[in-house]
């Protein structure tokens, strides 16, 4: 049995379709055009998905922008300040009294001139008593040094009188000596005769000690009299200089500021009476920011500007104490650079010059310094901005010294970066 007979094949059920009529093939150029048209859209929507994912825009006008430079950067400072007097001491009571004043507030006085009188009648009281007690010592004093000149003259009787005792002695053995060489005495009696001589000797000896002994104490006790009394000449000398301060005197030309009591007023001791300014020095004092205290030092020049007219002046005094964030200094003018016609508590501007550094990089001054210390910039770069870091040098009120980081002619953001909330770039709108 023939089996491929018996199995048949899906030939006959195969149907040949007509080609449609309505349709043409493309040309090559066509689809390459497509597909390039295609491609740019697909780069468009990935740098404009770039943008919007990652960078974010900033209105340029709400920031400010500035150029780095080269120059000289000078540091320095301004500021506002009052003409103060140099020298205004006040005087105060040297004892408790009454007072009677001579002057007025605002009397114009003369070194030297009485200005107050005090009334002091137990100080006088005592400069009194302390001259007594001196006149009583001085007085112990001369008696000492009188008896010690007695004493020495006693002394100095009794050495001559020994003295001559020893002289006599001396003939004595001599004229003996010769008797017994000659036969005429015994040699008992020269004897006797050295003996005398050996007495006398002892005797001169304890005369000049005695002498000297005599001398010392009475010279020790006339010395501790005269101390005595120089002490207490001290003492009245002390009273006598607190009597003389009970008149209060101008301690130099000027004229009377305020007077701190009135006319007959009972004062107690140290307790103010009145002012004294000196019109012929005056200062002027500031206030300066604390950052730039700690370039203040006594003796650093400064300009103060009076009536259109710069004057030289320097610092003469910086208060170690911060008060709301400033520092009170004072500048005095140099000698014969004082305006004319000063008066106090008149306002002037001063300008202080801290330092001078020539041919560096410089850029303005703003925010963008103090945001991030003086270490980070954003460098304009056509219409973005982009972080760079940097570093800052010495900066003075208006400038910023730049030491790396960015080349002259670069320009970068100086204020509004706090908006950028570090960002590595980004996008200023209106550039």
């Amino acid at each position: 049995m023939d089996h491929t007979a018996r199995i048949r094949d899906t030939s006959a059920q195969d149907q040949v379709l007509a080609k449609p009529r309505g349709l043409r093939r493309l040309p090559k150029a066509w689809w390459l055009a497509g597909a390039g048209a295609l491609a740019l859209l697909a780069l468009a929507v990935w740098v404009i998905g770039g943008w919007t994912a990652g960078t974010s825009s900033f209105d340029a006008s709400r920031i400010r922008i500035a150029q780095v430079t080269r120059g000289d950067l000078v540091r320095d400072l301004s500021a506002e300040g009052r003409v103060i007097t140099a020298n205004s001491p006040t005087l105060y009571a040297i004892a408790g009294g009454t007072v009677a004043l001579k002057v007025v507030a605002g009397d114009v006085v003369k070194d030297g001139q009485e200005l107050a009188v005090i009334d002091s009648p137990e100080l006088r009281s005592k400069l009194v008593q302390e001259e007594s007690t001196l006149a009583s010592l001085q007085g112990e004093a001369n008696r000492a040094m009188l008896d010690a000149q007695l004493t020495r003259s006693d002394a100095q009787k009794l050495l001559d009188q020994a003295q001559i005792d020893h002289t006599a002695a001396q003939r004595d053995v001599e004229r003996y000596q010769r008797a017994f060489e000659g036969g005429a005495v015994s040699k008992n009696e020269y004897d006797r005769a050295l003996d005398g001589l050996k007495k006398a000797d002892l005797g001169l000896a304890a005369a000049r000690k005695d002498f000297s002994l005599q001398g010392q104490g009475a010279g020790i006790d006339a010395r501790n009299k005269r101390l005595l009394a120089e002490r207490q000449q001290s003492v009245v000398n002390e009273l006598r200089r607190q009597v003389e301060a009970l008149t209060l005197r101008a301690p130099f030309d000027g004229q009377v500021g305020q007077v701190q009591i009135a006319q007959g007023t009972n004062v107690a001791i140290n307790a103010p009476i009145l002012s004294v300014i000196d019109l012929s020095v005056f200062e002027v004092e500031i206030r300066v920011p604390e950052s730039f205290a700690r370039d203040l030092a006594i003796g650093v020049p400064a300009q103060i500007t009076s009536g259109g007219n710069r004057y030289g002046a320097q610092v003469s005094a910086v208060s170690p104490e911060v008060v709301n964030g400033e520092v009170t200094a004072r500048l005095r003018f140099d000698d014969g650079q004082q305006p004319p016609g000063l008066r106090q508590n008149q306002r002037l501007s001063a300008r202080i010059v801290l330092d001078t550094r020539e041919d560096v990089l410089m850029v303005e001054r703003g925010p963008f310094l103090e945001q991030d210390g003086g270490r980070v910039a954003w460098v304009v770069e056509g219409s973005s901005a982009v972080r760079r870091p940097i570093q800052a040098g010495a900066s003075s009120l208006n400038a910023v010294e730049i030491v790396s980081g960015l080349q002259e002619g670069e320009r970068i953001v100086v204020s509004g970066t706090d908006q950028f909330d570090n960002a590595d770039r980004v996008r200023l709108s209106g550039q």
